[in-house]
């Protein structure tokens, strides 16, 4: 359910959230998938865990978001490890934006970065709003997470 496999692959995962974050996912799956150090670091991580484990961990994160544990194995500590092997892939890739201002596509994972500083994702947000300011209602929703 997380990746369909056409000619090539999608990732899925954020079909939505403010604007800021957008380009946040991509630059992760960039910095991981477009670098060979970054994947085989990536792949270091994971290689060792069976299907139920994995499984495990897509349940854990779905659940408990970044307090999830699986196997001994924490969401939000695998969460940063990953989150720092994208940032190096990013970074060997070496691509400058901003007409040369920024050195490379990292700035993107600020959005993650802050994230797992905080520990409180956009669903912890949205809770958070729906039980206080919102008062129980859904409709604030599209005016504050739209864009």
């Amino acid at each position: 359910p997380e990746a369909r496999i056409k000619r090539f692959i999608e990732m899925r995962g954020a079909d939505g959230g403010p604007w800021r974050r957008l380009c946040a996912l991509p630059a992760f799956w960039t910095g991981i998938l477009y670098d060979s150090g970054a994947l085989d670091a990536a792949w270091d991580l994971a290689k060792g865990w069976d299907a139920e484990t994995r499984e495990a961990l897509r349940l854990a994160a779905a659940r408990d978001a970044l307090d999830g544990e699986a196997n001994g194995i924490r969401i939000a500590e695998l969460a940063g490890q990953l989150l720092e092997i994208a940032e190096a892939g990013l970074k060997a890739r070496a691509r400058p934006g901003a007409g040369g201002l920024v050195p490379d596509e990292s700035h993107f994972l600020d959005p993650l970065r802050e994230i797992l500083e905080r520990r409180c994702t956009q669903a912890d947000e949205m809770l958070a709003r729906f039980h206080g300011p919102w008062g129980g209602r859904l409709d604030p929703i599209y005016e504050e997470y739209a864009y």
